[in-house]
């Protein structure tokens, strides 16, 4: 009797010891990995694509991970941005951020902060002035964009014709792609007869565009570097009664551009992307860091993928603002 009392006392034992090893697994399991997503408010089209994109994903991956506890905060400014990322830390206490940064200056400590407090850091777009602060960066390619834009139109004019250029705001990210166009049409007979900045917007776009029109009376193509700025080209050649003589290139992936290109518009018969979905990659890499063994650690930078009639259906988000 006393074997059987001892057999059973000990299986108490273990039963008590499986049961409480079993619950704190499970309270494990419970436990949320937050992810903190910081990007600036729906300001303009390509901004607004990206809260449609950041949106998307954070359903998305909650619905996939269920341990997984996405947090989409936007700014108005760069004040107001690093304010989120402090309150991010000190109060909503999350593992890891997600930040495309409202300017890199004013943000770049802010970011390191974050970094220091013993964070997983992925910065989007926009880099930080600091180089190595974040573990992973995620960015579309400007250099290429400009390329592939001078590549597309070079070949469609025999490399011969005349072309003007919208340029976009004065920033690096504008220099980039216009460096690369220019170098793609370098050597050909491609003759630029002006450009100039449109600022990334349509209403600059249609003024810009209107000046060319009224100074050039043979132009042969438009690289608009920007779809808004497109949109506003696409007005001015159509009130001046012109738009059997050019065609448009433009960028970054708007649905009504992306329309336009599967619909067959002749005035615009490509786009190159330079999505606002990067913020949806962006939160999915981050995500892979807390859901698998992956290694995801470095720079990833996106392609400046041509899109055409026949693959446009692939990029066209009807239900997103942009």
């Amino acid at each position: 009797m006393k074997t059987i009392t001892k057999f059973l006392g000990a299986a108490c034992v273990v039963g008590l010891g499986l049961a409480s090893t079993l619950a704190s697994t499970t309270a494990l399991a419970q436990e949320k990995v937050k992810i903190g997503v910081s990007i600036p408010a729906a300001t303009h089209g390509w901004a607004g694509g990206l809260n449609y994109h950041a949106e998307q994903a954070e359903k998305r991956l909650e619905a996939t991970y269920p341990n997984l506890d996405i947090i989409v905060v936007t700014a108005n400014g760069a004040g107001e941005q690093a304010n989120d990322l402090e309150d991010l830390v000190s109060v909503q206490n999350i593992d890891a951020l997600v930040v495309l940064p409202f300017e890199s200056d004013p943000l770049t400590v802010p970011v390191q902060q974050v970094k220091e407090a013993g964070k997983f850091v992925t910065v989007v777009d926009r880099g930080l002035s600091l180089p190595g602060i974040e573990d992973v960066y995620v960015a579309g390619n400007n250099p290429e964009l400009g390329r592939v834009s001078g590549e597309y139109i070079k070949d469609r004019l025999d490399g011969k014709g005349k072309i003007v250029i919208l340029r976009g705001i004065p920033t690096v990210v504008d220099e980039e792609r216009v460096e690369g166009f220019m170098t793609e049409i370098e050597g050909s007979d491609i003759e630029v007869l002006d450009m100039k900045h449109a600022n990334w917007n349509r209403d600059d776009g249609y003024e810009v565009m209107q000046d060319f029109l009224s100074r050039f009376p043979e132009i042969d193509a438009v690289w608009a570097q920007d779809d808004d700025i497109a949109l506003g080209v696409i007005e001015a050649i159509k009130q001046a009664d012109r738009t059997d003589e050019m065609f448009i290139v433009g960028g970054a992936g708007m649905k009504d551009i992306i329309k336009r290109v599967m619909d067959g518009d002749e005035l615009t018969p490509i786009d190159v992307l330079y999505p606002p979905s990067m913020i949806a990659t962006a939160m999915d890499i981050t995500a892979m860091k807390f859901v698998s063994n992956a290694a995801v650690e470095g720079r990833y930078i996106l392609g400046a993928t041509v899109v055409t009639q026949e693959n446009a259906e692939n990029f066209y988000f009807p239900d997103s603002p942009f």
